[in-house]
């Protein structure tokens, strides 16, 4: 059980990160993980998490979607957790995938408005929708509940189960727009300092700059929310566009391009950060797309396609999926994306900008669940 409980706690790690392209949702981890009625079982579980998880998953209808948790501190050491729970919480913090914090509530609605996400909570935060107005909108603050087969949503104002999300706040719109540097050595977060003075080096940065979380806003300053410290300005960030991979109609996972990494795409990429296909395609289509099929690079804005295949891709301009519409796109030939304008590996294999392709097929995504040992799932009955 102890092998089948690590899997599904890997699973679960691949679903938690700080990067404001790809996060749909905000959730403290320390009150997922003692939400006891979800499942009955002990005290304190971070198999909670995939099932909340699950839960997101089922209503935006995809697969893969990740959450932005943030830790309170005393979690690292909750004796309620088992000793490999709470190994996996302290490398998930040393990786800068969560944030750990000691006060998660404040930041968890500063998160959410900087980003525009929904937060996942039983708390309803009353008497706050002053400061942050957008506490009243239908779907933004949704509690997880038992339900027949895992958990489900409601919202505490205006009902509902659909997590709802806003636009970005201007605060967060300028925060991103940057590239932010802490001064304390190895910071998770915002590259760590170290060497130089305070702010040296300010141009390097050790983490992927297009998943550096926003800084917190302290008296109006760009702050370290793990440190406190003031950070440094590292200049702009790059520019970024979000694409969907989308097979048999339902979004399957996303992606972030740079301008300073292209992302191969196929059945299984050589390259370190491809997006690898096989586990959704069945036998034909696993034939038919190559190791490396297309790759991606965003120039000036603009997303070119590659095909880097050999049988060739199509694209769909506009999104048509009428046959006459289709563009073939030969091995080594390029292609600018237009608005709308789907790359089709293979019949029913899309990728396109992340906003402009959704699920169009009624089946559950897949489960981070699907490891979990049975005894320790005791769901209620219908």
């Amino acid at each position: 059980m102890r092998f089948e409980i690590s899997k599904v706690l890997d699973a679960i790690e691949g679903r938690v990160c700080t990067d404001p392209s790809l996060a749909r949702a905000v959730v403290d981890l320390a009150e997922v993980i003692r939400w006891q009625d979800l499942d009955g079982g002990r005290p304190a579980s971070l198999l909670r998490l995939g099932m909340v998880i699950d839960a997101l998953s089922r209503q935006l209808e995809e697969d893969s979607v990740p959450v932005y948790a943030i830790v309170h501190r005393a979690l690292l050491s909750d004796a309620d957790l088992t000793s490999n729970e709470r190994m996996v919480v302290r490398r998930w913090a040393d990786d800068g995938l969560v944030e750990v914090l000691d006060q998660p509530g404040d930041r968890m609605l500063e998160v959410a408005d900087l980003l525009g996400l929904p937060v996942l909570s039983r708390v309803r935060f009353d008497g706050l929708g002053g400061r942050w107005p957008w506490l009243g909108q239908a779907g933004r603050v949704l509690a997880p509940v038992p339900g027949a087969g895992g958990p489900v949503f409601i919202a505490h104002v205006g009902g509902g189960q659909t997590p709802a999300s806003g636009s970005r706040s201007p605060a967060g719109a300028k925060l991103l727009a940057r590239q932010w540097r802490c001064p304390e050595p190895g910071c998770a977060l915002f590259g760590g300092g170290g060497g130089g003075g305070a702010f040296a080096d300010l141009a390097r940065v050790d983490r992927a700059p297009a998943g550096q979380p926003p800084p917190t806003l302290r008296n109006g300053v760009p702050s370290c929310p793990r440190h406190g410290a003031r950070l440094g300005d590292a200049g702009p960030r790059p520019r970024t566009a979000v694409l969907a991979v989308r097979i048999g109609g339902l979004v399957r996972r996303r992606f972030v391009l740079t301008e300073t990494q292209p992302v191969l795409v196929g059945r299984a990429p050589d390259a370190t950060g491809g997006v690898v296909l096989g586990q959704w395609l069945n036998d034909e289509a696993r034939r038919w797309i190559s190791r490396n099929h297309v790759r991606f690079e965003l120039r000036v804005g603009e997303v070119i396609v590659t095909d880097t295949s050999t049988n060739g891709s199509g694209v769909r301009p506009g999104g048509s999926m009428a046959e006459p519409d289709r563009i073939p796109l030969a091995p080594q030939q390029s292609r600018v994306l237009g608005d709308g304008d789907l790359v089709e590996l293979y019949p029913g294999v899309q990728i396109g900008r992340a906003d402009e392709v959704i699920s169009d097929a009624k089946f559950s995504p897949t489960s981070v669940m699907a490891e979990a040992p049975t005894m320790a799932m005791r769901l209620p009955r219908p």
